[in-house]
């Protein structure tokens, strides 16, 4: 059943999710085919989380441990607002959302955008059901502490899953010039404790 479930929700994050509206789409920026990674990773599976708080964009500030003993967490890691990727990548996590739910998973969407940026270009995705955070001042600091800082300050499109007891999970970089399959953060989740 869990074959076809996947199955399911990759169809439907691929093919279903709605995106930005076409009159979004001339305000997306195109940087092109770009290094597909570009930093070294700083953390591996079983290692503690790293801790950090980052503003979101509804005002709040989130801290990772305050989940600790309550949700497993996924980091997503994207390089930048309006782009086509990352535009594409977290609205699917919206059809997606059952999914996570299932899991007892939380997603922090996390960028070095700043948060008039952010609140903006959410707004353009018709809006997301996870945090969105910050991580632009001091400039990319949670990313470089992951080591998925790339030299041009944005950060790589990165996944990291931590359990419920703050223990890194699973960690993965993706080529930034494409989304991480659904099929993998599936599996992930699903081997969780």
């Amino acid at each position: 059943m869990k074959g076809i479930k996947t199955i399911i929700l990759f169809l439907a994050l691929f093919l279903a999710f709605p995106g930005l509206s076409p009159a979004d789409e001339g305000a997306i920026y195109d940087p092109g085919e770009l290094k597909p990674i570009d930093s070294e990773i700083k953390v591996e599976e079983g290692d503690e989380a790293i801790d950090f708080t980052l503003p979101a964009v509804d005002g709040e500030e989130i801290t990772l441990s305050q989940y600790r003993g309550e949700k497993n967490v996924m980091l997503s890691f994207v390089p930048a607002a309006w782009t086509p990727v990352c535009s594409d990548q977290w609205p699917g996590y919206n059809i997606a959302r059952h999914f996570f739910d299932d899991n007892d998973t939380i997603i922090l969407g996390i960028t070095t955008d700043n948060v008039p940026s952010l609140y903006s270009w959410i707004r353009a995705m018709g809006g997301l059901w996870f945090p969105v955070l910050s991580d632009f001042w001091p400039h990319g600091e949670v990313a470089e502490k992951y080591g998925i800082l790339r030299g041009d300050g944005v950060s790589e499109r990165a996944t990291i899953i931590v359990d419920k007891e703050g223990i890194i999970r699973f960690a993965h970089v993706e080529d930034i010039n494409r989304r991480p399959p659904l099929e993998m953060l599936v599996e992930a989740l699903e081997k969780l404790p």
